[in-house]
């Protein structure tokens, strides 16, 4: 059956006549130590996990509701599923709904995440507010949500998914089955190296917001999300560039990203290419890993500025030569890709024949 949203009869409903509401009772996250319950927040990231914390019984709440962002800026508005009990900052509501699961309740989530934009600092979402938003949903013959349909029309977009990715893994499989079975990391003798000795350092160009031009190509910014996308436009200038690894020293400072395709980059980000050698998807993601790892040490009394990039040392593998092994680097990243996939899509299988 291919169910159709234009076939069915829409309805609206106060967000209070789906729901019981409930708050969230932690107040201080101070507090709490580390453990391994997660700790939802104001975040519109992870699904809401801001931290994994020690399981405090008095703060916990049961899983299986839609937890509502109601504070935090950017993030306020947002609407998660939560399968696993949780323990909740106060800047978070949870609906419930004895109907509620988790197809269902991705499909709510995408209805009420289309309200965030009227709340800001003048119009917060508190409860009131909250309780009289208005979800237009699908309706049953009862005039009430169609909590049934919700969950079938998800349950078919899974599947629609799935197969395209299965098709992605096939052919990401064929393009990886020539990759040569390395040793383990943990097996293989590292040094460092200054990143200007390895890389060609170039910069951005500024371009500001009311210069923009929409477009379809990426402009990369300063950003640790996105694959560093901030906009699209169709501007071009001097730092059009692809094949790069877009290593941000303003903003998200570290932060880094491969770009196989052409895009502009603002002038917080360098663009870094290998001298020596063709750069492909598989040594930048390795180099991205190894320049992540300085990320600690660079805080707000101690910048991460042009000079300290291309200075800044790090640890590659070497070959016999002390010479960085760019060839075990490709196939080590390959291995581990083919590895993920393949877990992926065994693990996807299983769910399905069991369902």
């Amino acid at each position: 059956m291919n169910l159709q949203l234009s076939n069915r009869k829409w309805k609206q409903f106060k967000l209070a006549t789906i729901f019981t509401i409930e708050n969230c009772k932690c107040s201080k996250v101070s507090g709490l130590q580390k453990g391994s319950t997660p700790y939802v927040g104001a975040t519109n990231r992870n699904n809401g996990v801001i931290n994994f914390v020690k399981v405090d019984k008095k703060l916990i709440t049961k899983g299986n509701c839609i937890a509502f962002i109601c504070d935090g800026e950017g993030s306020v508005g947002y609407s998660i599923y939560k399968s696993e009990d949780f323990i909740g900052s106060t800047t978070v509501k949870v609906g419930r709904n004895k109907k509620l699961n988790k197809y269902n309740a991705a499909f709510i989530t995408t209805i009420a995440d289309t309200v965030r934009s009227k709340y800001n600092f003048g119009f917060k979402r508190n409860e009131t507010h909250l309780k009289n938003e208005i979800l237009i949903l699908p309706a049953n013959e009862k005039d009430e949500p169609d909590f049934e349909f919700m969950e079938a029309f998800m349950q078919q977009k899974e599947q629609e998914k799935f197969k395209q990715y299965n098709n992605y893994i096939s052919q990401r499989f064929t393009a990886l089955k020539d990759f040569k079975t390395v040793v383990p990391i943990e097996d293989k003798e590292f040094l460092e190296f200054e990143i200007e000795k390895l890389f060609n350092v170039k910069s951005g160009k500024r371009l500001t917001k009311a210069d923009m031009k929409k477009g379809n190509k990426p402009f990369i910014g300063a950003t640790d999300s996105n694959n560093g996308i901030t906009a699209f436009v169709s501007n071009s200038n001097s730092s059009v560039d692809s094949n790069v690894l877009g290593v941000n020293y303003n903003g998200s400072v570290v932060e880094n990203f491969y770009h196989p395709y052409k895009a502009i980059f603002s002038d917080d980000v360098k663009r870094l290419s290998f001298k020596e050698i063709e750069g492909n998807k598989h040594l930048f993601l390795f180099v991205k890993t190894q320049i992540l790892k300085q990320k600690a040490k660079y805080q707000y009394g101690y910048k991460f500025n042009g000079t300290r990039m291309n200075k800044q040392k790090i640890m590659l593998p070497v070959n016999e030569k002390n010479e960085p092994d760019y060839d075990y680097m490709e196939n080590y990243m390959k291995q581990l890709e083919y590895e993920k996939l393949n877990k992926y899509l065994t693990k996807k299988t299983t769910q399905n024949a069991n369902a």
